[in-house]
């Protein structure tokens, strides 16, 4: 069974544009986000048996994604405010 990935696009359907904005004119932002992709891809590869993981790197590894995408989420509800 594939399991899908995650991108930011696709969670956060409401602010592609503006994840696009973000991502060329905020280095912070630009950060976060690859920072959130690679991690995203990371754990795709684990789940799909592409590469292995230990289970508490990749419950690890999940906790940062969740980090980053909701600090990611604070930005762009911040950048949608302003």
């Amino acid at each position: 069974m594939q399991i899908e990935h995650h991108p930011l696009s696709v969670e956060f359907p409401e602010f592609k544009d503006a994840i696009h904005k973000l991502k060329l004119g905020n280095a912070h932002f630009s950060k976060l986000f690859d920072e959130y992709d690679n991690a995203d891809k990371a754990i795709n590869r684990a789940e799909n048996g592409a590469e292995h993981l230990a289970d508490a790197a990749l419950e690890s590894l999940k906790k940062v994604r969740i980090s980053l995408k909701d600090q990611l989420f604070q930005l762009l509800q911040t950048a949608a405010v302003a």
